[in-house]
């Protein structure tokens, strides 16, 4: 009995001692879960998004770049990092054009196709519905600004080297203002039409680098902006191009005159040149490049307080790594191809949202969560 009395007390005093706490921890517990879900849900959506695609740009290049900048860049500033897959439809290697299909409409399509899924039927693009929302658009590009990146979000063709008819798709769309190489893919055709004049006949001021330099041209307020750096594709960097952090600059300044927000993206394309090249200076000097140009991009979006940007590539290119005897002055890098990999791609996001980007997903989910900051409605099902 004595034994019974005396394991009945201390069950009681455990219980008395313990139970307030528990519940007080259980109390605590429950405040902070909801406190940070009400912090998540009162966090603001974007009213503008700047995506900038680092064209074959893996981490080996990331690195090579940070490497060779005095061990920094401004990539390092997004603290919000995720990977995706990069895989086409039809193959593991993705080129650009299903690539950039994939961040522009939200679905695989195969190696070569431009807007289109894989029965060639186009697909509507993040950047046209941008325009049905009466947002501003804007495209600039290191390339042909007909290249399979750009033409992605603007055009729909089953072959991305149909480049005079991608040319003839940006007069379908009140696109604000793009900027780019491949003047002769608007102003000397096989059909004989002038692009850039019907450009003007709609209203767009029109600039190119025969007749005018980029530095010198003032976009007039409430115009639409072409211009054209190149009659075809634009030189490297290391060979004097110098426009990227200009042009993106312009036009974001452009784009954010618009009262609605607006949706920009920014091409570094000729990171994967180098690739291509198995050129590791080549590499180098576009990555630095690009990370200047996202570096001007990010002190204005954080001037700004109402801007997303999302840093990413399309694929890997050449196999490119940095090799054993390597230092900070000198490099000494390999190839595996001439061509893209397979490898998953790194995404960084900074700003209203950014949470969206982290994780493991595929490349087609950077289009619905660049929606879901929007707060566009999610069309997955009718996709």
């Amino acid at each position: 009995m004595k034994l019974l009395l005396l394991t009945i007390a201390t069950f009681l005093t455990f219980y008395g001692c313990n139970t307030p706490k528990k519940m007080e921890t259980q109390v605590e517990s429950t405040t902070v879960t909801t406190t940070t879900s009400s912090v998540r849900s009162a966090v603001k959506k974007p009213k503008n998004i700047i995506f900038l695609v680092g064209d074959g740009m893996g981490l080996s290049q990331i690195t090579a770049g940070m490497y060779s900048n005095q061990d920094k860049l401004n990539l390092e500033r997004m603290k919000t990092i995720g990977l995706h897959k990069s895989h086409a439809a039809n193959s593991l290697v993705t080129d650009s054009a299903a690539g950039a299909t994939a961040f522009a409409c939200g679905q695989k399509t195969y190696n070569g196709a431009i807007a289109v899924d894989i029965d060639t039927l186009p697909i509507s693009t993040i950047l046209e519905e941008a325009e049905m929302k009466m947002l501003a658009t804007g495209l600039v590009s290191t390339s042909t600004i007909v290249h399979a990146t750009p033409a992605s979000y603007i055009a729909h063709n089953k072959y991305r080297r149909n480049y005079e008819e991608i040319a003839a798709d940006f007069l379908k769309t009140e696109i604000d203002c793009f900027i780019g190489g491949g003047a002769k893919y608007f102003n000397n055709r096989d059909d004989g039409r002038d692009l850039l004049q019907e450009l003007r006949d709609k209203g767009y001021q029109v600039g190119d680098y025969f007749n005018n330099e980029l530095d010198t041209m003032k976009i007039a307020e409430g115009k639409n902006f072409a211009f054209l750096t190149s009659l075809d594709d634009p030189l490297p960097v290391s060979q004097g191009r110098d426009y990227l952090e200009k042009a993106s600059l312009m036009a974001i300044n452009a784009l954010d005159k618009k009262d609605n927000g607006f949706f920009l993206m920014i091409e570094g394309s000729q990171i994967d040149w180098g690739g291509h090249a198995n050129d590791a200076d080549f590499i180098v000097s576009e990555m630095i490049d690009f990370d200047n140009t996202l570096g001007a991009v990010l002190d204005w979006a954080e001037q700004d307080g109402e801007t997303l940007v999302v840093v990413t590539a399309d694929h890997e290119t050449g196999g490119f790594a940095i090799q054993k005897g390597s230092t900070r002055e000198k490099l000494v890098t390999a190839f595996t191809s001439d061509y893209h990999t397979a490898e998953m791609i790194c995404v960084f996001a900074h700003g209203p949202k950014e949470e969206l980007f982290r994780g493991i997903y595929d490349n087609t989910a950077i289009y619905h969560k660049m929606r879901e900051a929007y707060g566009w409605p999610d069309i997955t099902a009718s996709k």
